[in-house]
């Protein structure tokens, strides 16, 4: 892919490269909708990601070009013309990080060129967009030499999500894409933003990622109407418990005091954000102990939970999952991602992955009319030059 990527960069812009970085996707093993409430979240970076090349410029000038949207074309603007705009689609996430990068470096004086390509479906809940931005803040740290820790990288990702793209999304996708590394999983307390790494080691089991092949955008989907809803459950505690997030409360401390929040809704919202976090830190003690069926259950409540507390999964999500669940040598699965479309995952044991994938293809297409897909891809590194 590198090769034609510098061929198509020095036909694009008349020159060549002069920086290359990689930038993973992620999965997020368990712990899902708890990374804005204050909660643990488990992700792992994946081997399908973003490239990207870049050049300096001598003007002002910025042109990006993506291979996975070329009916797009260049895309050009000036550094003075920071500003969102619809008609610029997926370019919007590379120029909220230049925003953010130029306000805060001002050696960031001259315009570049970049060409990116991703593996990453679109619109799967593999965190494209997120590796997007990553990716763009290490080409531009690369091309001006910038003193940037990666933490920081982090920070300006999630804050082009939430006040660039108006998404109210939390750190997690960001965390793992900046700090992920080979074989690895992350245990992250998103409240404190302390980690572990854990060794992400099956055994004789894989993950298999199963795409409903529906495509989903976060900014028209329910994932605001979900955080204002614990935001509200969380309020209501609050007028009588000392909490800052709905992950300081214990399952037993939820349950002594859920009657607080009166809207049965917001109730079962917060419910979810309390049990998934306890969920998460069980799963980090299972896969710890090498203890699968027990991870794998775990998975299996995540998405029941997700599915009638949460509400975000839907007829396609719970057709993949529930129908591998059902699947021999699979202990267990789940939707993964913010929900409403993207990808599930399913724990199964190697020599099951063809059972699995013909059973859950056949269920799948019969009543959702269109078929799924699948990959099974290594633990990756984060951010890195290439």
């Amino acid at each position: 892919m590198l090769q034609s990527m510098h061929e198509k960069f020095e036909k694009l812009f008349n020159e060549a490269a002069d920086v290359s970085a990689f930038a993973p996707g992620r999965i997020n093993l368990i712990g899902e909708h708890t990374d804005y409430n204050g909660g643990y979240v488990f992700p792992a970076a994946i081997e399908l990601g973003t490239y990207g090349l870049a050049s300096r410029r001598e003007d002002e000038q910025i042109q990006l070009y993506s291979n996975n949207f070329e009916s797009q074309g260049i895309v050009s603007f000036s550094l003075d013309e920071l500003v969102f705009d619809a008609s610029h689609d997926w370019a919007n996430y590379p120029k909220g990080v230049i925003k953010y990068l130029s306000e805060q470096f001002k050696t960031i004086n001259h315009g570049f060129n970049i060409l990116i390509e991703g593996n990453i479906p679109n619109g799967a809940s593999l965190s494209s967009s997120a590796s997007i931005e990553l990716l763009t803040g290490w080409l531009i740290k690369a091309l001006f030499d910038l003193d940037l820790e990666r933490l920081e990288l982090i920070k300006i990702g999630q804050r082009v999500e939430n006040h660039f793209m108006g998404v109210n999304s939390g750190i997690m996708d960001q965390f793992i894409i900046g700090l992920g590394k080979a074989e690895k999983a992350i245990l992250l307390d998103t409240a404190t933003l302390e980690y572990q790494y854990v060794p992400a080691k099956f055994g004789d089991y894989v993950i298999s990622i199963m795409n409903t092949n529906k495509r989903r955008s976060l900014t028209e989907s329910k994932y605001n109407e979900r955080r204002a809803e614990c935001e509200s459950a969380l309020a209501q505690l609050q007028q009588t418990l000392d909490i800052v997030t709905l992950g300081d409360l214990t399952p037993e401390q939820f349950e002594t005091h859920k009657h607080l929040i009166k809207d049965d809704i917001e109730r079962r919202r917060a419910k979810h954000a309390v049990l998934e976090n306890e969920r998460t830190k069980l799963a980090y003690t299972a896969l710890s102990e090498n203890d699968f069926v027990q991870f794998g259950a775990l998975l299996n409540a995540s998405h029941a939970s997700l599915k009638d507390d949460y509400e975000v999964t839907g007829v396609e999500l719970d057709t993949l999952a529930e129908t591998a669940q059902q699947v021999e040598g699979v202990l267990g699965a789940r939707m993964t991602g913010a929900g409403f479309a993207g990808c599930a995952i399913a724990l199964v044991h190697k020599n099951n992955i063809p059972q699995l994938e013909e059973t859950v293809s056949r269920i799948y297409t019969e009543r959702i009319g269109y078929a799924p897909s699948f990959y099974h891809v290594g633990i990756s590194d984060g951010v890195k030059s290439l």
